[in-house]
C-alpha cells in the first residue's frame, strides 16, 4: 500500500492509472476510520481494480466554534485498517489549500436547511474539497455513506451540475450492534452519553416506521430525553433526518420512511 501526501505525487499516480483504463474507486474520509468506512472500502475493492482512500481533516467545512482542533487523528490505526482491507493507495495531504485560496464550490438548493442551516458554510467546504479530491484522484467510482444524507444530496447535485465524470455509489448506513449509526465522533461519547445516543437512534428508526406525523412525533419524543438537545428533525421526500447534541457532541442520523 502506497501512502503519499504530495499533491504532485497523487496527480502522477492518478494520471498513470487513468491512462491504463483501470476502474478506480475513491473513498474520501477525514480519518478516524471505523467499520462504516471499511464497508465503503470493501464495496470499492469489489467493484474496482484500484482503491484510493483519502484522509484529510478539511478545515473549510468546520465552523469557528466546531471541533476542528480536537477532531481525532489516529493516523497509524487508520493506515493499519486500510492496509488490512487491501487499499492500494492512501492520500493523506497535510494541506490542500494555497495560502491565498479564494475559490469555492457552492451548491445553493439542496444544501439549504438541516445541516446547511445549523452549520453555515459547511457544505461549501464539503463541495469544494470533494471536487478537489475528484480532480486529484480521477476516480471512476466514488463511495459515500448514506448516514450523511444531505452531504450525499449536495455531492450528487454538484456532480450532475458540473458534469463531473464519476459514478457515485451510496452505501447504506452502518450501525453498531446497539443501533447507533457509526461515526468518528462517537468516540467523544462517554458510556452515559452513548446510551442517550442509542435512544436517539432507536426513536428515529421507530418514527420512520410510523404512517403519519413521524417528524413531529420524533421531535416531541427527543425533547423528553435528559442529556439530549434537539438541533432539528426534518422529513425530506423519502427520509426522516435528525441532528442532536449529546453533551458537546453533535450526532446526525436518518432513516428511509417506510
Amino acid at each position: 500500500m502506497k501512502v503519499i501526501s504530495s499533491i504532485a505525487a497523487m496527480q502522477r499516480h492518478s494520471a498513470a492509472w487513468a491512462q491504463s483504463g483501470e476502474r478506480i474507486g475513491l473513498v474520501p474520509t477525514m480519518g478516524a476510520l471505523h467499520e462504516g468506512h471499511m464497508t465503503l472500502v470493501r464495496r470499492a475493492r469489489k467493484e474496482c481494480r484500484k482503491v484510493i482512500v483519502t484522509i484529510y481533516v478539511n478545515p473549510t467545512q468546520f465552523g469557528p466554534k466546531e471541533d476542528l482542533a480536537r477532531y481525532p487523528r489516529p493516523r497509524e490505526q487508520d493506515l493499519a485498517m486500510c492496509r488490512k482491507e487491501g487499499v492500494d493507495l492512501v492520500f493523506a495531504p497535510d494541506n490542500l489549500y494555497q495560502p491565498d485560496h479564494s475559490t469555492f464550490v457552492e451548491e445553493s438548493v439542496v444544501s439549504q436547511g438541516r445541516d446547511g442551516a445549523s452549520r453555515p458554510g459547511h457544505f461549501r467546504g464539503v463541495a469544494t474539497v470533494v471536487l478537489k479530491l475528484f480532480n486529484l484522484t480521477r476516480p471512476t467510482n466514488a463511495y459515500f455513506g448514506q448516514k450523511d444524507a444531505q452531504q450525499v444530496d449536495v455531492i450528487r447535485r454538484m456532480v450532475r451540475d458540473l458534469d463531473v465524470p464519476v459514478k457515485l455509489v451510496i452505501v447504506p448506513t452502518v450501525r453498531d450492534p446497539d443501533g447507533l449509526a457509526m461515526s468518528s465522533r462517537n468516540r467523544y461519547l462517554s458510556p452515559e452519553e452513548r446510551a442517550v445516543g442509542v435512544e436517539f437512534a432507536r426513536l428515529l428508526q421507530l418514527a420512520a416506521k410510523r404512517k403519519s406525523r413521524n417528524a413531529g412525533w420524533l421531535a416531541a419524543e427527543l425533547k423528553k430525553i435528559s442529556g439530549l438537545k434537539l438541533d432539528y428533525v426534518e422529513r425530506t421526500e423519502d427520509r426522516l433526518c435528525a441532528a442532536v447534541f449529546i453533551g458537546k457532541t453533535r450526532l446526525i442520523d436518518n432513516e428511509r420512511v417506510k
